[in-house]
């Protein structure tokens, strides 16, 4: 709703309708070419966060190489079209509520002000979670079923395996898909099923964005250019791949409470968690301090990529240059 609003006062009293369709094109090019490029590696840090007791990954490389030997290529993009489909409002919404929200805070848009930048970051963290939630929600249970199968072979003579995909007391033995898992918690749970762990969501994201566009936008200043007024693609690219693996490492024990809270199955013997507290607890508890930072290096393998291009493509300005073709 905040997001819709937002995005509703940017495009009727804040910019003509161009600039705004080309920043939502430029976010959504960014999302779909940086998702396509490292989503195995989220896959890998989804299996990786959601490991507990004897893990059955020893690292990225040793999950990516398991998940293709075992499911194939095609394997390691499970969960993909959840991301693909999803992604262009999501990163439309972030950038465009980033670039709206500074506009609004800071008098003079050259001027730094750190406040301001956190303040904007912060923001467009809150306005992402709209898509973000129920988009990682179906995207971590597809992710996770290859390392679930696993363990239901190593514990076939055990007792019966969990529950499938279900929230209810209706099962299914269908494969999994985004589809299938949606209209399950929607039939059981309302349209809150989809949100779940959205308190997780936004803890790990309101941070991520006070410490990435600040980060990203004092980097990118050191690179503009006195003549274009612009960064080279290059230089973008670079301060944005290393705002987003700083900030990507510093909310990793955020990311890593959010996935396990999602996670709807679990494998023979695995915690369930009522909460952030609950879940942070038992992580301390039983698995110690490292384990808040399971997948930190894929993430910062992921946003890093992720964000750079992300930042490349918007700067560039590729979403105008399309719309001039239409002129």
């Amino acid at each position: 709703f905040l997001a819709c609003n937002l995005l509703s006062h940017f495009l009727f009293f804040s910019s003509p309708w161009p600039s705004i369709t080309a920043k939502l094109i430029n976010g959504g090019i960014a999302g779909l070419v940086g998702v396509t490029c490292v989503f195995p590696i989220d896959l890998a840090k989804t299996r990786l966060q959601n490991q507990q007791g004897k893990d059955v990954y020893k690292g990225m490389t040793d999950c990516l190489v398991k998940t293709a030997r075992a499911e194939g290529f095609l394997g390691m993009y499970r969960g993909a079209a959840v991301n693909l489909t999803l992604v262009t409002p999501e990163k439309a919404i972030k950038l465009a509520a980033n670039d709206f929200l500074r506009q609004l805070l800071m008098q003079d848009g050259t001027q730094r002000n750190l406040k301001m930048e956190m303040l904007a970051g912060c923001g467009a963290g809150i306005c992402q979670v709209v898509i973000t939630c129920p988009m990682e929600m179906l995207k971590i249970q597809l992710q996770d079923a290859g390392r679930l199968a696993v363990c239901q072979q190593a514990s076939a003579s055990a007792t019966p395996t969990s529950r499938p995909y279900s929230t209810g007391s209706t099962s299914t033995h269908r494969r999994p898909s985004a589809t299938l898992i949606a209209w399950e918690l929607l039939r059981t749970q309302g349209l809150s099923g989809l949100y779940r762990g959205l308190g997780a969501t936004l803890l790990r994201d309101i941070p991520f964005s006070i410490i990435y566009f600040p980060l990203f936008a004092n980097l990118n200043q050191l690179g503009v250019s006195e003549l274009t007024g612009k960064a080279s693609f290059t230089h973008s690219f670079v301060a944005g791949c290393a705002a987003g693996s700083v900030s990507a490492v510093a909310v990793t024990p955020l990311d890593v409470l959010k996935t396990r809270i999602q996670t709807l199955k679990k494998g023979l013997g695995e915690d369930t968690y009522r909460g952030v507290t609950d879940c942070a607890r038992k992580l301390w508890t039983q698995e110690g301090a490292a384990a808040f930072m399971k997948g930190a290096g894929c993430r910062a393998l992921v946003i890093a990529p992720l964000f750079g291009i992300a930042q490349g493509v918007y700067f560039i300005g590729i979403g105008e240059r399309i719309l001039k073709c239409f002129e």
